[in-house]
Parts: C-alpha cells; structure tokens; sequence
C-alpha cells in the first residue's frame, strides 16, 4: 500500500493537485479572516469578551460549508477521473492493485493532504486573531474540537466523492453533489436534526462554532458524539464499498 500511495502523489504533480490543496487553503483562510477584518475596521469593541474569536470561529463554521464541499469533490474527480480516461483500473489491476485497494491509497494520499490544510488553516486563524490585537485569552478547548471535527468531516466528504468519483465516469455529476452538498450544509440549520446526520455535508451545519443568537454572538456546542459517529459509520462505509470494488472486474 505505501508504494501504491506514493504512486498516487507522483500522480498529483502532473493533475496539478497542489494547486487546488492551496486553493482551499487560501479559500478557508482568506473568506475567514474577511470578516474579523471587516470587524476590526468597523472598530467594534468586543476584545474583552474575545468577539474577535467568535467572529473569526462563526466565519470559519461559513467558510467549511461553502469552500470545503466543492472543493474536495474536484480533488475527488480530479484524482480518479484519469483512471477512467486513460484505462487505469485495468492497468493497475494488471500490477495487482484491485480498484478497491486503488481508490483506498487515492484516499490516503488526498486525506493526507486535507488533514493537513484543514490543521494549518486553523492555525493561520490563531494567527490571524493574534495579529489583528485580540487580547482575550485562545479558546483553546473549542478551538481544538471544531479542528478535530472539520477534520473529521472533511474527510468523510472526501471518502464519499472518492466512491462517487470511482463509480461514476461522467465528472461534471460527481461535482453537481458537491454542489448540492454546499447546499445541504447552508440550510442545514433550518432542517431538522436528523436530517442533517443523514449525509456528511449536513455536519458542517451541526458543527457550526459560534452564531448569532438575538444579537449577541456566542459559541456553539459542537456534537462530539455525532461527529465520532460519522467517522465510525463513515470509516466502515468506505472500507466495505472499496472491499466490494475488489471483487469487480476492472
């Protein structure tokens, strides 16, 4: 498998992956650190109770739903899509790799990366708080739950469009969901709960950090049972549908 996911990031240097890794980054950071700039150049006074935190956490929670969705669905397809084109389930199938055992190592090569952009954007916000004169102490324990759970989520996303990607040869649908995925998680507060638990793009809503209620802005509680239970459900999901691709002819 390690030689099977290194092939999958030698892959990445020629389908220009990196551009799209870096796109999210900058996406998620710069939509993010937009509004606490907006904030701080409409002078509002709220260090003492740490509103820049809160701002900067509530735009974050915005970002995720509407930068993550798509984004991950053309890393997905952008991933697998040369597979379909170019006859590479029956090539790799020739060399042993089964589809299912490839669209594992594309998984772990790509969630690598998403883990990674994920950390360093929550870090840049940290940053970003800091430099912009927030003087109230790091919510620290918030700060690292929403970080595990965008995570978490992120990556379930990513699970999912791999599949969708893999079976589906026609790219432009797979990133139709994505956008419909945006979507769900938007107006994901306006359904109810259940609902949102049903598909991994409603967890962005669930997860929301911080938001407005009345007029006062405040943090979220984050659901760390459901968040653990889409990485369970997800994790096994992705693992007995890559195992069933196994059994397929390429």
């Amino acid at each position: 498998m390690t030689r099977v996911v290194a092939n999958e990031f030698a892959k990445m240097r020629h389908l220009k992956v990196w551009l799209l890794v870096g796109l999210l980054l900058l996406g998620l950071a710069g939509l993010t650190a937009f509004q606490a700039i907006f904030t701080v150049a409409m002078g509002v006074e709220g260090n003492a109770d740490g509103y820049i935190w809160k701002t900067i956490f509530g735009s974050l929670g915005f970002s995720m739903t509407m930068i993550s969705p798509i984004l991950l669905a053309v890393l997905a397809s952008r991933q697998v899509e040369m597979e379909h084109s170019g006859n590479g389930w029956l090539l790799s199938a020739t060399s042993g790799v089964t589809p299912g055992r490839l669209c594992r190592a594309k998984f772990l090569a790509l969630g690598s990366l998403v883990l990674v952009t994920t950390v360093v954007t929550s870090l840049l916000l940290v940053g970003f708080g800091l430099a912009v004169g927030e003087t109230a102490p790091i919510p620290i324990g918030h700060w690292l739950g929403y970080t595990g759970s965008a995570v978490v989520i992120n990556l379930a996303v990513l699970a999912l469009h791999t599949i969708l990607s893999a079976k589906i040869e026609n790219q432009l649908v797979c990133i139709g969901i994505g956008i419909v995925g945006i979507f769900l998680g938007v107006f994901g507060p306006a359904l109810p709960s259940w609902i949102s638990h049903l598909t991994p793009w409603g967890y962005y809503a669930l997860t929301t950090p911080a938001d407005f209620v009345g007029a006062e802005l405040v943090y979220l509680d984050i659901p760390y049972l459901s968040v653990a239970g889409l990485a369970v459900v997800g994790s096994a999901l992705f693992l007995l549908i890559t195992s069933r691709f196994d059994k397929q002819e390429a």
